[in-house]
């Protein structure tokens, strides 16, 4: 296998990790915020979610060119958060306004968690840990990919649940954000179990 055939094996590899046995959501417990938030209804998850994966793919290749390019040659490595904020900050205003243009209801359904995506931990995190992982390029991109299909999957299982929970009798003191939780906890130890699989 050439040297690109095994790099985009490697990516494939870690997308793989990124979903099941990394996953940003249930391993790392980034980005808890708005997925216990949104998770109320399966279509704006599925919304918030998509746009997760889209934002999270491309910032983090993003990330890595001006780190690799910008922050490394001008020894200024020190600056990767306030760099990595700025450009996911832009990105996330450029995916609102295609939302907002093309899905007014998906918008108003978002509400706040829309432009909080910028401040999401999960989204931050994925650019972080690709520079602490010391990834290449496409695995970057099949890291950040993963880590966002990780968060979707992970956002939707919720969303899946909760609404069968709506016709469930919990009692009282666990409703709202007790069984919410409690859930969370019981898909974290699910996904937890895949660890040693890959990556």
């Amino acid at each position: 296998m050439n040297s690109f055939g095994s790099e985009i094996w490697l990516a494939l590899v870690t997308c793989f990790a990124a979903v099941f046995t990394q996953n940003i959501l249930l391993t790392t417990f980034l980005g808890m915020c708005p997925f216990t938030s949104v998770s109320r209804e399966v279509k704006t998850a599925a919304g918030l979610g998509g746009a997760v994966v889209f934002v999270m793919t491309f910032t983090t290749a993003l990330n890595w060119l001006a780190y690799k390019y910008v922050l490394i040659p001008l020894e200024l490595e020190f600056f990767r958060f306030i760099l990595f904020i700025i450009i996911i900050a832009a990105f996330v205003q450029f995916v609102e306004m295609v939302i907002d243009r093309y899905s007014p209801k998906l918008y108003q359904n978002l509400g706040i968690f829309l432009p909080l995506i910028t401040v999401n931990c999960a989204i931050l995190g994925a650019s972080l840990f690709m520079v602490i992982r010391e990834y290449h390029f496409i695995q970057t991109i099949g890291y950040g990919f993963g880590a966002g299909l990780g968060w979707l999957l992970a956002i939707l299982a919720m969303a899946g649940i909760r609404t069968r929970l709506n016709e469930s009798r919990v009692p009282e003191g666990l409703r709202g954000p007790g069984i919410t939780l409690i859930i969370a906890g019981l898909m974290a130890l699910a996904f937890i179990g895949f660890t040693g699989v890959l990556g």
